[in-house]
């Protein structure tokens, strides 16, 4: 049972959140059904993969021009920029203000240069774990393949070394572990959305389940 000081601790910090999220809400940046969290919760299906960075690579393939394969050192090598973006988790909580630094999903791509008849992107990760987005969304300049996050690098079970982030959909489309993205023509669903998820996932129109 908590002692009357960490009583007191956890009502300050509750009485702050709640002070925040209607801020956030009332700002127009909270989604609805969600709730503001000053931690970051840790949700991923399966065991945190490891990391070698003598044989982990980042491939490019499907509708492009020119398929591509990039070292870690060479991926590292890439420009890269800093995001301050939200993030909401279809388990309704939502993380604002995170810091991201890494590499533009923008910058990534050129090397391959999309052909004309690609508009849907599969993006692989560890563990055989997969999901889909839109091109279009992937090609925004808030989309990146973060490396780090609010100054520090990654911590492993929030992705390292690679984590894509799409600050406008929902946090499973912000894949952990990525190591590709595979461009088609066609939608096609990833392990969350064979699994129940919304096809898209817009956290603006509460589009958590293929049902909604």
């Amino acid at each position: 049972m908590a002692g009357r000081g960490e009583q007191e601790r956890m009502f300050r910090e509750n009485s702050e959140r709640k002070e925040l999220e209607r801020q956030r809400q009332s700002e127009g940046r909270l989604p609805p059904g969600q709730a503001l969290t000053l931690k970051w919760p840790v949700l991923h299906y399966g065991s945190v993969p490891q990391f070698d960075p003598e044989t982990w690579d980042f491939r490019i393939a499907g509708l492009v021009e020119k398929p591509v394969r990039l070292t870690w050192a060479e991926f590292n090598r890439l420009p890269q920029k800093e995001v301050l973006a939200d993030m909401h988790c279809v388990t309704r909580w939502s993380r604002f203000d995170n810091r991201w630094e890494g590499v533009a999903f923008n910058e990534v791509i050129k090397l391959a240069t999309a052909r004309s008849e690609a508009r849907y992107v599969i993006v692989h990760a560890e563990q055989g774990f997969t999901a889909n987005v839109p091109l279009d969304d992937l090609l925004r300049p808030t989309t990146l393949f973060a490396l780090r996050h609010d100054g520090a690098p990654l911590p492993a079970e929030h992705g390292y070394p690679l984590r894509l982030v799409v600050p406008h959909l929902y946090a499973w489309k912000s894949v952990k572990w990525v190591r590709g993205i595979e461009l088609r023509s066609s939608d096609a669903p990833g392990f969350w959305e064979q699994n129940g998820y919304h096809i898209y996932g817009d956290p603006w129109k509460e589009q958590r389940f293929d049902t909604d």
